[in-house]
């Protein structure tokens, strides 16, 4: 009982002193909790934010740390209207509480940016963080490399690449897996080839399922489907049980794309029964591609047998299996 109301008159501190500092912002002149929150904070350092008061913005940032509450996606929506505000709200979180505070600030301020693609801002940000020497890692410039890669500036996420080796940041799996993505996307299998000898080889990484699934997507991509089952096979003889659901489903489109689609129905079969999930995103994405290529029958067996499975089906799936039995009854 001693520690509840111990609880309880620390967060009716807390509350006051936030309530007096921001009780002019009409957006949220009475929505103060009784406990505080992850998207409660997002929303006070939000309006602190568009009033530019980054005294209250590092206070609240430091609280919420201390509180156990981490940063979000939504913690720094405040600069996406104005982002002339970059320059004092990259001071002002310099004077975080050092270490993890001050690190994870800064690496969501980069997420941030990098989610509306303003990666020339957020490489600003990650110099800064290189410059003060506040722990920039390969987990900071993760945003920068997935946004570039997406973009297929992959001239540019070479150059962040050497910007970290400069800065003696080793690359790890997940950096490379977002460059070797976007040229299995583009169906570059020769430099998709060439990178993954280069993290095997030279920088000694060891593929994982996004690895694996990049290479799939590739193989589908220039019509070599019997290549991304060779991977597939790879990943099991690895013990990769962690298959991702994509990575099944390239394999399916694959397939589909040159017209396999009994085979297409035997790939999915063949891994039926694993994983109830598995089953209904495999078996319901087939029965769908199946009716758009117009081929009825198949997509009706397939239906059949998620019936049998006991298997959520869509309404429009649901819709096409019961329209079936009515013609053929």
């Amino acid at each position: 009982m001693r520690d509840l109301c111990s609880r309880i008159l620390k967060t009716s501190i807390w509350a006051s002193q936030i309530n007096c500092r921001l009780l002019s912002s009409k957006s949220r002149r009475n929505s103060i909790p009784d406990w505080p929150s992850s998207s409660h904070y997002d929303d006070l350092i939000n309006v602190a934010g568009r009033e530019r008061d980054f005294a209250t913005v590092r206070r609240l940032l430091n609280k919420r740390m201390v509180d156990g509450f981490f940063n979000t996606t939504d913690t720094f929506k405040f600069i996406f209207n104005d982002l002339s505000v970059l320059t004092d709200l990259t001071e002002s979180l310099s004077h975080l509480d050092a270490g993890l505070t001050r690190k994870h600030s800064f690496d969501s301020l980069i997420l941030a940016l990098s989610r509306v693609r303003r990666t020339d801002e957020a490489l600003l940000v990650a110099d800064e963080m290189l410059k003060r020497r506040y722990g920039a890692n390969a987990v900071t410039f993760h945003p920068i490399l997935n946004t570039l890669a997406k973009k297929k500036q992959l001239k540019e996420a070479w150059r962040v690449v050497d910007l970290m080796r400069e800065n003696d940041i080793h690359m790890d799996i997940t950096g490379y897996n977002y460059i070797l993505t976007a040229y299995c996307c583009a169906g570059d299998m020769k430099s998709a080839t060439d990178l993954l000898e280069r993290m095997e080889e030279e920088e000694k990484l060891q593929a994982d399922s996004r690895t694996y699934d990049a290479l799939v997507l590739g193989a589908c991509k220039v019509g070599k489907v019997e290549g991304a089952l060779m991977v597939m096979r790879r990943m099991e003889e690895d013990g990769e049980k962690a298959i991702l659901f994509s990575t099944h489903g390239h394999v399916i489109w694959g397939m589909l794309r040159v017209g396999c689609f009994e085979q297409a129905i035997e790939f999915v079969m063949s891994y039926a029964g694993r994983d109830k999930a598995l089953d209904t995103q495999s078996f319901g994405s087939l029965a769908s591609r199946l009716i758009g290529f117009r081929k009825f029958q198949q997509a009706r067996l397939v239906l059949m047998e998620m019936e049998k499975r006991d298997l959520p089906m869509g309404d429009k799936l649901r819709e096409f299996y019961y329209s079936q039995e009515t013609t053929t009854s």
